[in-house]
């Protein structure tokens, strides 16, 4: 499994491997994402597709929770690995960074962000990339003191529903 096994402590941050008992608390702040990020309509995973997705026999994804001192989840990141022809190595593609709002501005984030990034070193990875709307100013501060840079270049392409349909068919 692609989980590292070392737990971090950061700005009185626990960063650590999510376990099969985190699942009800990721799916929902997934759920708590989708509402910010004012598309809750949309957010139909089940606990028990979050479960398999990262608990499966072929795990697709793979989250970090971050815990308060109590012991409480109040944030985490999902991510999966992505792969780059041009430098001809993996890298992480992070789906979802949330923190809780009573959390916020603690460094939990940041603290995610960092373990994500270690990951990539210890590895060899050449990239973490991520999206982020346009309007969520807060986070883009965040990732931009961090020494992240938009892609401005580059336009996230999907296909979806009866366009994915089409496609498959044509």
């Amino acid at each position: 499994m692609y989980g590292i096994r070392v737990t971090t402590s950061y700005s009185g941050a626990m960063i650590r491997p999510a376990k099969p008992e985190d699942v009800a608390d990721i799916h929902a702040m997934v759920r708590e994402l989708a509402e910010y990020e004012k598309a809750l309509e949309q957010a139909n995973m089940t606990p028990q597709q979050l479960n398999i997705a990262l608990f499966g026999e072929h795990p697709a994804v793979f989250a970090h929770v971050a815990e308060n001192e109590q012991g409480d989840i109040v944030g985490f990141a999902l991510w999966f690995l992505n792969f780059s022809t041009w430098t001809g190595v993996p890298g992480i593609y992070l789906e979802d960074l949330y923190v809780r709002p009573a959390a916020r501005g603690t460094g939990y984030g940041k603290a995610l962000l960092a373990q994500l990034a270690r990951i990539c070193v210890e590895r060899g990875y050449a990239r973490l990339e991520w999206s982020v709307l346009d309007w969520n100013e807060p986070a883009i501060a965040v990732y931009r003191s961090q020494g992240a840079v938009p892609m401005d270049e580059w336009t996230v392409n999907r296909l979806t529903g009866d366009a994915l349909a089409a496609m498959a068919e044509g």
